[in-house]
């Protein structure tokens, strides 16, 4: 898992082929003019998840990972708190769904992270994570880097 603002997203470019253009891409971007819901950027390896929604609170959030995409999360208004987990022999799945690359968790977050507006986390296939677990609105672009 990386935390960071997005100023500093190139120091992780050399970490994936596509990484520097999915950073490049939301530099450019004015969030709020974005359509909601797909946008795309390079096909199925590289797009854009565009969501205006409030947190489901801590007491609704659960663990999930994808074997097939990493996660781009970047807040561009307001705050996100995520769970996170290794999945390094911590947590039992409770059966992949390979149609939509997600895979839910029983165990409940124990880790939680505060990402403000202006931030992002990268969630690598190993990385489980708890999303939207704050409490309010937020506009928040996920881009999904094929693996």
């Amino acid at each position: 898992m990386i935390l960071d603002k997005l100023d500093n997203a190139m120091r992780y470019g050399g970490l994936h082929p596509r990484f520097r253009q999915a950073f490049d891409w939301l530099r450019v971007q004015n969030p709020a003019a974005l359509a909601l819901g797909r946008n795309e950027i390079d096909g199925d390896a590289l797009y854009a998840s565009v969501m205006r929604e409030n947190g489901r609170g801590q007491a609704a959030a659960r663990y999930e990972s994808h074997r097939r995409y990493i996660d781009i999360q970047y807040l561009a208004e307001g705050t996100d708190l995520m769970g996170w987990a290794h999945l390094e022999g911590t947590l039992k799945g409770l059966g992949y769904d390979s149609t939509r690359d997600l895979e839910f968790y029983a165990e409940p977050p124990c880790l939680w992270v505060s990402v403000p507006t202006g931030h992002f986390t990268v969630f690598f296939p190993e990385d489980a994570h708890a999303p939207l677990a704050g409490t309010a609105p937020m506009l928040k672009i996920v881009v999904k880097v094929a693996v």
